[in-house]
């Protein structure tokens, strides 16, 4: 039964499936945009998101939680330092998803993921 489970696991084990999400989301902070498959980009958002509210928090505790998953101090400052001030009066919703079309190797969906400024 998976009750109370959600995600998806994109058909890769978890430490390879971890270590990808915190690559893209690492990516989508320091860039503010990123073009990757539908599917992974349902589950960067969710995890984009949850990083930006640490950072609207602002406390060592969350910076600390924060770096656990981000890679890389630069990226880690700019979302404490720039992030958290432009989204400090939003409740959410910090990302936006573009769908792009198939992509011609294999055809797969791909979309465009970016931080709403």
């Amino acid at each position: 039964m998976r009750h109370r489970l959600s995600g998806n696991k994109l058909n890769r084990p978890t430490a390879h499936r971890m270590s990808m999400l915190r690559g893209m989301v690492t990516t989508l902070i320091r860039n503010e945009t990123l073009q990757t498959t539908e599917a992974k980009a349902r589950e960067v958002r969710r995890m984009a998101e949850k990083m930006i509210t640490l950072g609207k928090k602002g406390s060592l505790h969350h910076r600390r939680q924060a770096a656990t998953v981000i890679v890389g101090d630069e990226a880690v400052r700019k979302l404490f330092d720039e992030l958290a001030d432009r989204y400090a009066s939003r409740t959410g919703g910090y990302t936006r998803m573009y769908k792009l079309g198939n992509r011609k190797g294999d055809a797969s969906k791909m979309a465009l993921l970016e931080l709403v400024t």
